[in-house]
């Protein structure tokens, strides 16, 4: 970029690097220090020229963006001469082309051509229906940007043509696979934008150029060129763009793109669909566990007050006590390893493929399982307390994961006696899990 201005329009505009340059004209991104914005500064050269009519069409170029304003088009911010060279400003447009695409070995989804078809649709329908009629003539991979949002954008009006003669006769400008036959006779129309947007799509799909598809005849044969796989509705639209002769031709995109319906969801989404509604079930799987758990306290609850009112008396017999304690027992491991273990582990290592949505609803589950864990230990006091043994204890159970992040879990269960000593302690590590689980639940509302 060695003959790149530094500074253009008294500087106004900073040149920050080169884009792209063809045989007289180089287009460079700027910053515009007036409005503090990038802009798209192309510069053409007119002692470079190699006919007056370069020159008009850079002019003609500059004078066709001026009366245009279309969300899929550069925004025009001025144009001017300096030092015998002529300088069009435009927006500068975030994305990557579609040849830039090509370049890397990208394609289109089906999915993604129907956004292309739809865009380049709304921004035909704007340039052909004008006074008279703007033609762009020039629609390739290289002039169509796809923005960080997946929106395209219609660039480089360089070939412009915005009068219309009955006769013909206007210069050839295109690029050849995505002219139209009709412009190698000078006859640039509507439709054949219309041809130009159906190769570049065709392009997008198949990561071929035009001149290599199959052909039937002068016609691009679609169908061959996409194969069974693909929607019907799409190859009939493709074919009614890429039609040889301008009179069959489709004149818009429009009816076509009625036809197509809806666009097909792209299988990343497809995927991340699924994902979704996988960590939706393990919530509401989480949820219903942390519903079971209180249910199963409140009945705990419930059974000691019917006890009660049935004994006739403030202590178990311990030969009752012994039972229930060691029915609590193994209700306690089947749910520890159950919700706090096993299926936490299994939510974890899906969501190493299906992303966080999974981890909270392994958080959520094991959550619920440390409040199973706790009404059941509760249970157990209340029986070692009213029991008419004093000697009965019950065992304590303690469950530990075992491993680091990257190895695979292991679990393993403790089952220890607890003694009066150990009851203020147990009794705070719960009460702790229970605080920790209510900030979680308000967090997350």
């Amino acid at each position: 970029m060695s003959d790149a201005p530094e500074n253009l329009r008294r500087g106004r505009y900073a040149v920050v690097r080169l884009l792209g340059e063809g045989g007289q004209g180089a287009t460079f991104e700027a910053v515009d220090k007036k409005e503090g914005q990038p802009v798209a500064i192309k510069r053409f050269r007119v002692r470079g020229a190699k006919s007056w009519k370069e020159v008009e069409l850079a002019e003609r170029e500059a004078k066709v963006l001026a009366s245009l304003s279309h969300p899929g088009l550069p925004r025009y911010v001025e144009h001017f001469e300096e030092g015998g060279e002529l300088f069009l400003v435009t927006q500068k447009i975030e994305g990557e082309s579609l040849a830039a695409m090509q370049k890397r070995g990208a394609t289109l989804g089906e999915g993604e051509v129907i956004r292309l078809l739809r865009d380049a649709s709304s921004i035909l329908d704007y340039l052909h229906r004008r006074a008279p009629p703007v033609v762009h003539r020039d629609i390739k991979p290289s002039n169509v940007l796809r923005r960080p949002d997946g929106s395209f954008v219609l660039i480089d009006f360089g070939a412009v043509r915005d009068k219309m003669k009955p006769e013909g006769g206007s210069t050839v400008v295109g690029t050849f696979g995505f002219m139209a036959p009709e412009q190698f006779q000078g006859r640039a129309m509507p439709a054949s934008d219309v041809y130009a947007i159906g190769a570049t799509a065709l392009t997008m799909l198949t990561g071929r150029q035009p001149e290599d598809l199959p052909h039937k005849g002068l016609a691009i044969d679609v169908q061959a060129a996409l194969g069974r796989s693909a929607r019907p509705a799409l190859v009939a639209a493709l074919a009614a763009m890429l039609e040889p002769d301008p009179d069959k031709r489709a004149s818009r995109l429009a009816p076509l793109l009625d036809k197509l319906g809806e666009a097909p969801e792209p299988k990343a989404d497809k995927r991340a669909g699924k994902a979704q509604k996988k960590a939706e079930k393990a919530e509401k799987a989480g949820r219903r566990a942390e519903r079971r758990a209180e249910r199963w306290e409140k009945r705990q609850e419930r059974w000691a007050r019917e006890y009660e009112e049935h004994a006739g008396a403030d202590t178990i017999p311990g030969p009752i006590a012994v039972l229930l304690l060691v029915g609590l027992t193994a209700a306690q491991i089947v749910v520890l390893l159950a919700i706090r273990v096993a299926l936490p582990i299994l939510l974890t290592m899906l969501s190493i493929v299906f992303g966080k949505a999974l981890r909270e609803a392994a958080t959520m589950v094991k959550d619920a399982g440390k409040m199973a864990h706790a009404s059941i230990e509760r249970a157990k006091v209340t029986i070692r307390n009213r029991s008419e043994d004093p000697g009965i204890s019950g065992p304590r159970i303690e469950v530990h994961e075992v491993g680091d992040e990257a190895a695979p879990k292991r679990v393993r269960v403790d089952v220890d006696g607890a003694s009066d000593a150990d009851e203020d302690e147990r009794r705070a590590e719960e009460e702790a899990a229970e605080a920790e689980h209510e900030g979680r639940k308000q967090k997350r509302r």
